[in-house]
């Protein structure tokens, strides 16, 4: 598989990231100049209310709505948490790591938030879930401090070890690696990406993480409520932190100062890929050029189509996305029609698992896929779904299909759903379903003929319409054109462009530059 990430920088809309497989644009990211709380910044919160009910607590974070704190959020070493936060806002805290802080007993997991906060506390906490339609941030206390091979999670002492890595004689090398170069009440999470690594490599990753903590813990003591303390790394640079292999050929960025900090992180992390990052230097927009564009326009909206003619129907609700399968204009005899099915089916479901990733869809997702009356078949089905999303980094949960057929996917949702418009406004009526009437066309055309010659007394015109309204005026003995030839005393060049809608039309001068009304 061949992995491509186009990165598009502009001021107005800030970085857009397509990553692409084998041509094919699987995941789109965007992130605005001025991204605030994202997931996994930290910020020194203090608590505005405190909901015994909801066993939760409101916290200002300096978004325009208070975030939400719940108790299982809070992580079992939050009063540690609250300890090294009250000595280090004193100035009684002199070390940068933990060594020497006493930590506090686990909180009960069925206890109460009202236990553990109380109105004004300040408290660090982790944008866990971004703002996402009317509500806030969701947060969490229990910090962790993400690298490349491996996670670093204060107040524990824990080496825990990804399910993905399989083999025993590994996980036992990677965990014994860990637990050597760890310091003391810090628990370390080894990522998947940690496979066949050494110990210098899984060094410099943990090393760069203690340093960002002492960082952290050197902020925290100057830091006001609401401020953000440690900020998580951009965009770009998280999406290459988690995914990038040996299986990507390509990195094209088209802004110079994004092209030298990726360049940088890229050698920094992996620095046999530094080759594959170029800075893309033509005037087409970038996203055309790779042809992403196009993809975009053709994988967001309403409907997808699929190869063969079937297509997909995607409505979204709030909490709720529902996807329906319809085979189109796909004829298959009664004889093979279970068999048609099925692979209707499949090929749906790796354009769903694709659809998932690329506009980030969470929640509660409910396919309707085709009718099947073999067992054999919905079992297939349901494995090869389960195949095509195990690429997915989200965390979902796949259900078999049930008694009506329908198959449903929950799947985390920490970002605001990616949106596209891919309609476009109407040049003839400006999105309004109404346009001017055609029968005063000609005296707009011909009042603004008069002031072009009259009064700004213009040698040579060339007016450009629609073929028909073209054929309208030049048509006849005596048609619109020698009209005006009679009344100005100016032959009026006609220009037809097919392009243009009905009653769309321009004023062309002897140089061919478009005369301004």
């Amino acid at each position: 598989m061949v992995k491509e990430l186009i990165i598009d920088s502009t001021p107005e809309k800030g970085v857009t990231i397509a990553l692409l497989q084998d041509k094919q644009l699987v995941e789109l990211n965007k992130e605005k100049a001025d991204n605030n709380f994202a997931v996994g910044d930290i910020y020194l919160g203090r608590v505005k209310k405190i909901m015994p009910g909801l066993n939760a607590a409101f916290v200002d974070v300096g978004y325009e709505k208070d975030a939400f704190l719940h108790y299982l959020d809070l992580g079992p070493q939050v009063q540690s948490l609250l300890k090294l936060t009250r000595i280090v806002k004193n100035g009684s805290y002199q070390e940068k790591l933990l060594n020497s802080l006493k930590l506090e007993k686990d909180i009960d997991k069925a206890g109460k938030i009202s236990d553990i906060l109380s109105r004004n506390v300040l408290l660090p906490v982790q944008i866990a879930k971004e703002p996402i339609s009317t509500k806030g941030p969701r947060l969490s206390s229990d910090l962790s401090i993400a690298g490349r091979f491996v996670v670093l999670v204060p107040f524990s002492s824990t080496v825990s070890i990804s399910k993905r890595i399989k083999g025993n004689p590994e996980r036992t090398r990677l965990k014994k690696i860990v637990e050597s170069i760890k310091p003391a009440n810090f628990g370390v999470i080894i990522r998947t990406v940690s496979e066949g690594k050494g110990v210098e490599e899984m060094q410099k990753d943990l090393l760069d993480l203690i340093s960002k903590w002492e960082l952290f813990t050197k902020r925290l003591k100057t830091a006001e409520p609401a401020h953000k303390v440690l900020g998580e790394m951009d965009r770009a640079s998280t999406i290459l932190r988690d995914i990038l292999t040996d299986e990507f050929t390509h990195i094209h960025v088209n802004d110079l100062t994004l092209y030298d900090e990726v360049k940088s992180y890229v050698q920094e992390i992996s620095p046999d890929l530094e080759k594959i990052v170029k800075l893309y230097k033509h005037k087409e927009p970038i996203f055309d050029h790779f042809g992403v564009e196009r993809q975009i326009k053709a994988s967001f909206g309403k409907t997808v189509n699929l190869q063969g003619g079937a297509y997909l129907v995607i409505e979204h609700t709030e909490a709720l996305h529902v996807v329906d399968v319809n085979s189109g204009n796909r004829i298959a005899s009664k004889e093979n029609q279970e068999e048609n099915a099925l692979l209707v089916n499949k090929e749906a479901a790796k354009e769903i698992a694709r659809q998932l990733r690329l506009r980030d869809m969470g929640g509660i997702v409910v396919i309707d896929f085709i009718d099947m009356h073999k067992p054999t078949n919905r079992k297939e089905l349901y494995s090869y779904l389960k195949e095509c999303m195990a690429n997915d980094r989200a965390k979902h949960t796949i259900l078999p299909p049930s008694k009506f057929g329908l198959v449903q996917i929950t799947r985390q949702r920490v970002r605001p759903e990616m949106s596209v418009v891919t309609s476009e406004k109407c040049p003839a009526c400006g999105g309004t379903g109404e346009i001017r009437s055609s029968i005063v066309l000609l005296d707009d055309i011909e009042n603004n003929l008069s002031f072009i010659l009259q009064e700004q007394n213009e040698k040579g015109v060339t007016l450009a319409v629609h073929p028909y309204i073209g054929a309208y005026i030049t048509s006849g003995l005596i048609s619109r054109r020698v009209k005006w030839f009679f009344k100005y005393g100016k032959w009026i060049k006609i220009k037809t462009a097919s392009s243009y809608h009905l009653t769309q039309f321009r004023f062309f001068n002897n140089k061919e530059e478009e005369i301004k009304l």
